[in-house]
């Protein structure tokens, strides 16, 4: 009976990290695939093998914090781990059938902090203190990236110029019968190390994922002590790994497409911002959402270039006096693209409204679909535990 529930297990642990790798890889490598730098199959493959490198490294500690910190590790008897496993996968199975990268960490969470409240056994310090960075992280996602839209954007555009050639950026010479690769004849050579640049955060994203993630995969069995550590991690590894190659094309189209226009700046600054978030998140325990950050990035930089008509001044003279602008002066919320041939930066305030819309830098209604999945997905996992631990004694 111990052999079967241990099976049972392990196919829930490896549906939950095939989740994690169809949300987690849309994530990491959405901005690269968005600005058409790598292909899917290509993100699929640096995903499994970053995601892999760090959950067997800074992974270990994540593990152990999901593993007996939130609730006693004490509480994850075999049968438990299966029922907090399964409840994570389910919720992130509904939100990948939408196409949107699930917050993976909140749900996972949610589903331990189900089985600690209906066992009277949460530690309400370490929940308060995780869910006090799951509020703080995205604001702060938002708001350095809308700082950058705004203030930083178009001078970061005339500076690196990253103007995309058409055809392949890597083309290939011979010595004799040897191929080598060589910047292709359509690419300049700050287009190709801007390019490894961003595929190279990406890479950094999914080591960041892989880290923070590979635990909600399989913290609870090795909590239980059910299978060791570097067995789970090389378990979750090989799970996301097919989700990678498998449902994360949909949420590689939402993230790289439906939520903001990303040309390569804008995908390096989203890359940035959240893998440096999420690193830093790690680096103190925090079991850290790279789904919101990552995605309220690309809302923050996009509001942030939308609102370069408008002066702060001019914004809020026009709230004392009670109405708007006169639309002929200042009509919308829009950004001009600066183009490579543009000697200074348009001043804030005096862009051609008529350049380029708001709705082509951020999608409202795409963001409201993403933001109320990530409420749903760990509300459906904590509640479902918390009702399963509640009526039928398995922890």
């Amino acid at each position: 009976m111990v052999e079967l529930l241990l099976v049972v297990g392990l196919t829930v642990a490896v549906f939950v990290g095939f989740n994690i790798g169809g949300s987690s890889t849309g994530v990491a490598f959405g901005p690269a695939v968005g600005s058409r730098t790598v292909s899917k199959l290509g993100a699929a493959g640096l995903m499994t093998g970053f995601a892999l490198l760090g959950g067997w490294t800074v992974g270990r500690n994540v593990i152990e914090t999901m593993g007996g910190e939130i609730v006693p590790s004490g509480q994850f008897t075999l049968v438990a781990s299966v029922g907090v496993l399964f409840f994570v996968g389910m919720a992130l199975l509904i939100s990948n059938l939408f196409g949107v990268p699930a917050s993976t960490s909140m749900t996972a969470v949610g589903a331990i902090a189900g089985l600690g409240v209906a066992t009277g056994t949460v530690r309400e310090q370490v929940m308060f203190e995780i869910i006090s960075w799951w509020l703080i992280a995205p604001v702060l996602a938002f708001w350095v990236c809308a700082v950058i839209g705004r203030y930083l954007y178009p001078y970061l555009d005339v500076w690196f110029e990253l103007e995309q050639s058409e055809g392949p950026l890597v083309g290939f010479n011979r010595v004799g019968s040897v191929p080598y690769p060589t910047v292709s004849s359509n690419a300049t050579s700050k287009e190709f190390f801007v390019s490894l640049l961003v595929v190279g955060i990406g890479c950094y994203m999914a080591f960041s994922a892989g880290a923070s993630n590979v635990a909600n995969a399989v913290a609870p069995l090795v909590g239980s002590g059910a299978i060791g550590e570097s067995q789970g991690v090389l378990l979750a590894g090989a799970a996301i790994a097919v989700g990678a190659f498998t449902i994360a094309r949909r949420t590689l189209d939402t993230v790289g497409n439906d939520l903001t226009d990303l040309p390569l700046l804008a995908a390096l600054i989203v890359e940035v911002v959240s893998a440096s978030l999420i690193t830093f998140l790690s680096s103190i325990g925090i079991p850290a959402s790279l789904a919101v950050s990552a995605t309220m990035c690309i809302v923050g930089l996009g509001w942030g270039r939308a609102t370069r008509t408008v002066r702060i001044s001019d914004a809020a003279a026009a709230a004392v006096r009670g109405r708007a602008e006169d639309e002929e002066e200042r009509p919308g919320m829009s950004v001009s693209v600066l183009t490579a041939e543009q000697e200074e930066v348009t001043k804030i305030g005096e862009e051609d409204p008529n350049t380029l819309q708001a709705s082509d830098l951020f999608d409202p209604s795409t963001t409201a679909r993403v933001v109320g999945l990530w409420i749903l997905t760990p509300s459906i996992s904590a509640i479902a535990s918390y009702l399963l631990f509640s009526f039928v004694p398995l922890a």
